[in-house]
């Protein structure tokens, strides 16, 4: 049991986040360590976008609020630093035709699934690092919540997509640590392993969740995994129906028109 695998099996998302910017050193350190991450093929698809404008800021928590409650996303605008992972082809694209060859593959589906790999590999790298330093992190999926407007807002040429952005600075709470599934749904040997033959184990983690949600310091309620998942696949919010679509406007799948 090695410091930095204490630090991960206690790991928990910070929404509330001390009025403290990160310092130049602190942001370029935590890039670096980004930059270093494992990428795909050597190609290190990624781009990272520091948002640093506060209008700018504000556009991006507008986003995050489509079909929310105001002020439940304040730590988009209410964080010690604040960025955005891409996923991008287009820098090895314009290099390629810079040497006299018509990157025809930059847009297929391998290509965007590598980019997207490095910016979650490489967004983790920065989350760990931050952790050791006594920072906290929070990622955010919600500017999918219209990621045309996010394509607009930082004008993002074809072949990039916003991944998600991930809210950093000094934690002003201490959540619990929620329960995550157990090993014996998570991991498998050899086979894949569906849920129905898990039932036992699946109905302990729902009763320890439910636990869990009754206990906690604040926002307490009667919940189960079983009934999250049944609500999560059931339902989406109306402008993510809308990715696919703006994937290809990217420049992405042409193989499937």
């Amino acid at each position: 049991m090695t410091p930095i695998i204490r630090q991960q099996l206690q790991h928990h998302s910070i929404r509330r986040f001390k009025d403290i910017p990160l310092t130049p050193e602190e942001v370029e350190t935590l890039v670096n360590v980004a930059r270093h991450a494992s990428t795909s093929s050597y190609m290190q698809a990624c781009s990272i976008i520091s948002i640093t404008d506060p209008d700018l800021k504000e556009a991006i928590y507008q986003v995050g609020m489509q079909n929310g409650q105001i002020g439940a996303q304040d730590y988009i605008r209410e964080n010690g630093h604040l960025f955005v992972f891409v996923a991008d082809t287009a820098r090895n694209a314009a290099i390629a035709q810079m040497q006299g060859v018509e990157p025809v593959y930059q847009g297929s589906a391998d290509r965007f699934l590598a980019g997207v790999y490095d910016a979650s590999i490489a967004c983790q790298n920065l989350v760990i690092a931050a952790e050791s330093m006594g920072l906290g992190a929070v990622y955010l999926g919600i500017i999918l919540n219209d990621a045309q407007r996010m394509v607009d807002l930082l004008g993002l040429p074809q072949r990039t997509f916003p991944v998600f952005a991930l809210a950093v600075g000094w934690p002003d709470q201490q959540p619990d640590i929620k329960p995550r599934l157990p090993l014996a749904i998570t991991h498998m040997e050899n086979r894949y392993v569906p849920i129905s033959e898990r039932q036992v184990e699946l109905a302990a983690y729902d009763r320890e969740l439910t636990h869990y949600y009754q206990h906690r310091g604040g926002n307490t309620r009667m919940e189960t995994f079983s009934h999250l998942a049944a609500g999560y696949t059931s339902s989406q919010q109306a402008k993510r129906t809308e990715i696919a679509q703006v994937i290809k406007n990217q420049g992405f799948l042409p193989e499937l028109d």
